[in-house]
């Protein structure tokens, strides 16, 4: 479940949210009671931002910014898809595998994503997107000059703005998604400890990191 509320459709005042539940869920379904959008996904994203109707005007037109853009669709879904990729967004991630597939990239350049670095599905121009998102994501904005050049030499500097801009929304978005657990990302925190075998004391393990097991093998 979301960490946050989710608004019943009963209790949505503001106009906007209501078309979007219609929308998304139909005009006779509450989304809380009963989830679940075309795409697969559980939607409990819109029930959640439902609580804040400023927010969610703000995010969604940012979701039209990014569909009106004059970037070429397929490095717009690139990018989109390596941040959730990247950032561990398992929501953002697929949701723009999908996209990806619906304005015509094959299916083994969706699945390259994830190992972009050594896949042979990507041109000059889409690898130096890939990078650049990594080096958005990953690397906290830090963007070689060789990366840089690539996108310069294929691309305006207005498309250039409208990449940066809608990858670093969807980081956002993966983000959020991972901290408040919506949508593919409600699922449990992966690292945690494993257990030890049982007997298996504290001593022992650091004699075992020190000695790599020598120093029991010399006491018994």
């Amino acid at each position: 479940m979301p960490r946050l509320r989710q608004v019943p459709r009963e209790q949505v005042t503001d106009p906007l949210t209501l078309f979007f539940y219609d929308r998304l869920f139909g005009p006779d379904r509450d989304p809380v009671a009963e989830p679940g959008t075309a795409s697969g996904s559980p939607g409990d994203w819109w029930t959640v931002f439902a609580l804040h109707p400023v927010i969610l005007r703000h995010c969604v037109k940012g979701f039209q910014l990014y569909r009106e853009a004059r970037l070429d669709p397929v490095l717009r879904e690139l990018g989109q898809c390596r941040a959730g990729w990247a950032r561990g967004s398992q929501f953002v991630f697929s949701q723009h595998c999908k996209q990806l597939r619906a304005i015509g990239v094959p299916q083994e350049k969706v699945r390259a994503v994830a190992h972009w670095q050594v896949s042979p599905h990507f041109d000059e121009l889409e690898r130096a997107v890939l990078a650049y998102t990594d080096g958005l994501v990953l690397d906290g904005g830090r963007v070689h000059d060789e990366v840089f050049a690539v996108l310069k030499a294929h691309l305006s500097d207005e498309e250039i703005l409208e990449l940066t801009y809608i990858t670093c929304l969807y980081e956002m978005h993966a983000t959020m998604s991972r901290a408040l657990r919506l949508e593919f990302d409600d699922r449990p925190e992966p690292i945690v400890e494993v257990a030890a075998p049982e007997g298996y004391g504290t001593r022992d393990i650091v004699d075992d990191v020190v000695t790599g097991g020598s120093s029991r093998a010399a006491d018994g």
